[in-house]
């Protein structure tokens, strides 16, 4: 089987920037415009994950353990599946010396979904009929509840894909001829996030220790904001100069009459409809003159 899902999720984020009605040069500035706002979002994911710690909304000791491996995406993913496996109920359907089958049932929307759920001794592997684990590479509900029942309180390393977990980049990657693929995101832009993140950490808890402190870290944050503001939109025409401190604003210049003939040509036509509405001079009446007047014409 194959998908064009993947296709139409990249047309889906393209189609953000790009329009048919670009030109091939705008269409390049826009493509990557795309991509850099692209890496930008993935850097910050990166860091939110380095540095801060997803909130636990079951007190649960496999939640806490995915909380600490998972990105924050797919953790949030996973815990709404855990969530969601507290309504579902299990019930043993056949059993044998190599595999234990179990009917799950949950009920969503006034209606009862049953899932099949087989666990092998001998592999000590749990599959669910549903398949969301090999399409999507999380454990459901289903095989959550199977957990939860037989009181499995961490998750088995089988079942957690490197590619959710936040050190999936730690790796090499490597293509079909073993050749390693680099990372095209600058490297140095998320390290100077995470160095410079720590030092205002440090900075912050060191000024909330007096109230003089907070006040000089207040007024010390704006006056930077204010310079690297500056920094960030360049020297203004005054610095460059060096003729004034004060802010001068460009204005339009004046309206100069042209000289020569620009008058547009008009006609005839024209010409009489601004003199205004003719008269005949016979019978007074308009839409003719005296010699197309209709009682001149009748008199023999």
């Amino acid at each position: 089987m194959s998908s064009s899902q993947r296709a139409e999720c990249s047309h889906g984020f393209f189609k953000q920037y790009i329009s048919r009605r670009n030109s091939l040069m705008d269409f390049i500035i826009r493509f990557e415009r795309a991509l850099s706002h692209q890496r930008q979002k993935e850097l910050v994911a990166d860091h939110v994950d380095a540095f801060e710690t997803a909130q636990c909304i079951l007190p649960m000791p496999m939640n806490k353990q995915m909380a600490t491996l998972y990105t924050r995406t797919m953790f949030q993913k996973f815990e709404q599946e855990l969530i969601q496996s507290t309504t579902c109920f299990l019930e043993l359907k056949t059993e044998d010396a190599s595999k234990v089958v179990f009917n799950v049932r949950e009920r969503k929307n006034w209606e009862t979904r049953v899932a099949e759920v087989v666990y092998v001794k001998d592999s000590d592997h749990a599959s669910c009929s549903c398949k969301r684990f090999e399409f999507v590479g999380i454990i459901f509900k289903h095989i959550l509840a199977l957990f939860i029942r037989d009181q499995i309180e961490y998750m088995p390393d089988k079942y957690i894909l490197k590619r959710w977990k936040k050190t999936a980049k730690s790796g090499l990657v490597s293509d079909a001829n073993g050749n390693e693929i680099k990372d095209s995101a600058d490297p140095g832009l998320l390290i100077k996030r995470s160095t410079m993140s720590r030092l205002a950490s440090d900075v912050v808890e060191d000024a909330l220790m007096c109230e003089e402190g907070c006040e000089l870290l207040s007024e010390t944050l704006k006056s930077l904001r204010v310079k690297l503001k500056l920094l960030k939109d360049g020297p203004s025409n005054n610095e460059v100069g060096g003729s004034s401190s004060q802010t001068q604003y460009m204005k339009d210049p004046k309206r100069v009459r042209c000289n020569g003939g620009l008058k547009r040509v008009t006609g005839a036509k024209e010409k009489a409809m601004k003199r205004g509405i003719r008269h005949c001079r016979e019978c007074g009446h308009i839409g003719h003159d005296r010699r197309q007047c209709p009682r001149n014409l009748n008199t023999p």
